[in-house]
């Protein structure tokens, strides 16, 4: 068991994924710093409020029901989410793409090497 546990420790898979969450956290403290110190304060100035938790807010025997937090939550994931795609998943889509192109196909074998195999396959038929 320990063997195993060896194996998978030393495995590349386990390095990339620690190197990945250490930077999502870091992108997440970024992503974080953009929401509540530059679109929340731009909900504030045009909504009234930071945020949309006291939207549809009521009481029902004294307990405050604010349903304006999923509103919060939703718009938050929405920002989150766009800037994963936008700053993350789009220049990867594009470093792929140039990549990809950049590999080139195998040339076509020159007249010399046709005529060569041709010659030699013709060769092969006749013994």
């Amino acid at each position: 068991m320990i063997q195993g546990f060896k194996e998978f420790i030393s495995r590349g898979n386990v390095v990339e994924l620690a190197v990945g969450v250490i930077i999502g956290a870091a992108f997440g403290e970024v992503v974080s710093a953009v929401v509540d110190k530059f679109i929340n304060p731009l909900i504030g100035a045009i909504f009234g409020h930071p945020n949309f938790d006291t939207v549809m807010q009521f009481q029902i025997n004294g307990a405050t029901i604010q349903p304006g937090t999923v509103i919060t939550a939703l718009v938050q994931f929405l920002i989150v989410s766009g800037a994963i795609y936008f700053f993350i998943v789009v220049p990867v889509n594009k470093l792929a793409a140039l990549r990809k192109a950049e590999e080139t196909e195998p040339e076509a074998p020159s007249d010399e090497v046709r005529l060569l195999t041709e010659i030699r396959d013709a060769l092969a038929t006749t013994r």
